[in-house]
């Protein structure tokens, strides 16, 4: 996968699904930058008593869980029935 946009659907597949479709690093980051400003507003506003309003973040898509633990190593043999199946 060399050379794709990283909006291409091929590439969000690989990310973890559809919902990244669309999703290359300007959007990402549009969303980090909205996250900051807001950050940066409920720090340094004058809210007096009540508080600080909770701003939400700005939605994204989920990731891909990572696997944890070791890989079960695989035999030929299963590797073929795998591929035979079809």
């Amino acid at each position: 996968m060399q050379r794709l946009p990283d909006t291409a659907l091929t590439i969000a597949l690989a990310s973890g699904g559809r919902e990244h479709f669309g999703w290359g690093v300007d959007r990402h980051l549009a969303a980090d930058l909205y996250d900051a400003l807001n950050q940066n507003t409920r720090a340094s506003g004058q809210w007096g008593k009540k508080g600080a309003p909770k701003i939400p973040e700005y939605p994204r898509p989920k990731s891909k869980p990572k696997c944890t633990g070791p890989k079960k190593a695989k035999s030929v043999a299963d590797i073929y029935k795998v591929f035979s199946r079809r």
